[in-house]
C-alpha cells in the first residue's frame, strides 16, 4: 500500500532481515496483514503480538478512523476535590497546578485537534496552542463548536487563525455573512447537521467531518456542556480526570452539565487504565471498556 511512504515490507526484504517482531496488524482493509504475508513469503520469520496493547493505544486514532470513520476522542477534565470545573458565575479559576498544565500542553501537542464549545470560547477567550518551549509548532488544529456563529472577530482564536488553524463547526442553517467574516479572518467554517432532541450540532457528524479532513485524535477540553454531550452520546474513548485537592464550593460549575461525574468514574462503559500524582494534583485515566 502506497500512502505517504512506500510499503516498508519492500525495504525489510531488500535489507535481508531474518526476523521481524510486530506488535499488531493494521486494521485497514487495504493492507490488513498483507505486509506480514509478504515478509513470510520471502522467508522472513514474523512474530505478531508483542506489546499489542501498547501499540493499539499508540495508534488508537488510526484504528478508530479506519473502523468507525471518526477520530479517537480524548476528554480532558480538570476538576476540584468537589467535582467542579469553575467558580460560581462561570468565572475562570485555576483548578490544577503547574505540573498538570505542562502535561496538558504535551497532550495538546500529541493531538491532531483540540475541541471546545462556544461557551468556553466566549467565557475564557482561550488561544488553545501548545506553549511548551520548542513545541509551539506542534499546536493542534483548534475546533470550536459554534452553532450560531457567535465567535467574536476580536477573539484570540480568530486573531491567531492564520498562524494556527482554526475550524469553526456550525449548523447548516447558520447565516452566511458571519461565516464569510470568519473565513476572511483565516478561519475555516465547517457546516454539519443539527439534532432536534436535544437541539444542537450532531456530534457524530462533527467527528465524521473532522475525520474527512485527516483528524485521527481529538482532545475535548471544554466546557461542561460539551463534555456532557460527548459522554451522553457515547463518543468518549478515553477520559483524563485531573483532580485538585482543593474544593471550589457548592455554587461552582459541575464537571458535567447534565450528568454526574459518576457517568465516567462509576460507569461500566469505562475502566481505569492508569493513575499518577502530578505535583499536588492526581491524574486518573479511563479507557472505553
Amino acid at each position: 500500500h502506497f500512502g505517504r511512504s512506500p510499503p516498508c515490507a519492500d525495504a525489510v526484504i531488500a535489507a535481508g532481515i531474518a526476523r521481524v517482531v510486530s506488535a499488531i496488524e493494521d486494521p485497514n482493509p487495504e493492507v490488513g496483514g498483507q505486509g506480514h504475508a509478504r515478509l513470510r513469503a520471502a522467508g522472513i520469520a514474523v512474530d505478531v503480538g508483542l506489546c499489542a496493547e501498547e501499540a493499539a493505544r499508540d495508534h488508537a486514532g488510526h484504528f478508530r478512523s479506519v473502523r468507525d470513520k471518526r477520530p479517537h476522542v480524548l476528554l480532558k477534565l480538570a476538576i476540584s476535590a468537589d467535582d467542579k470545573i469553575g467558580a460560581a458565575g462561570h468565572r475562570p479559576v485555576a483548578i490544577t497546578g503547574d505540573v498538570v498544565r505542562t502535561r496538558v500542553h504535551l497532550l495538546r501537542a500529541q493531538s491532531d485537534a483540540i475541541l471546545i464549545g462556544i461557551g468556553t470560547a466566549l467565557a475564557d477567550d482561550p488561544v488553545l496552542t501548545c506553549r511548551l518551549p520548542g513545541m509551539e509548532a506542534r499546536s493542534p488544529v483548534r475546533v470550536v463548536l459554534d452553532r450560531a456563529l457567535r465567535l467574536p472577530g476580536d477573539s484570540r482564536l480568530v486573531h491567531s487563525a492564520r498562524e494556527t488553524p482554526l475550524w469553526v463547526v456550525t449548523s447548516e442553517l447558520a447565516e452566511a455573512p458571519a461565516a464569510m467574516k470568519l473565513g476572511a479572518a483565516g478561519a475555516q467554517v465547517i457546516r454539519v447537521a443539527d439534532t432536534v432532541s436535544p437541539p444542537g450540532l450532531d456530534l457524530l457528524a462533527v467527528l465524521h467531518a473532522l475525520a474527512e479532513k485527516g483528524i485521527t485524535k481529538v482532545m475535548v477540553e471544554g466546557g461542561a456542556r460539551v463534555a456532557s454531550s460527548f459522554v451522553a452520546a457515547d463518543l468518549v474513548d478515553e477520559a483524563w480526570l485531573l483532580r485538585a485537592p482543593e474544593a471550589v464550593g457548592a455554587d461552582g460549575v459541575p464537571a458535567l452539565d447534565a450528568l454526574p461525574l459518576a457517568a465516567i468514574t462509576q460507569s461500566p462503559a469505562f475502566k481505569v487504565r492508569a493513575s499518577e500524582t502530578l505535583g499536588k494534583d492526581f491524574l486518573t485515566i479511563y479507557d472505553r471498556a
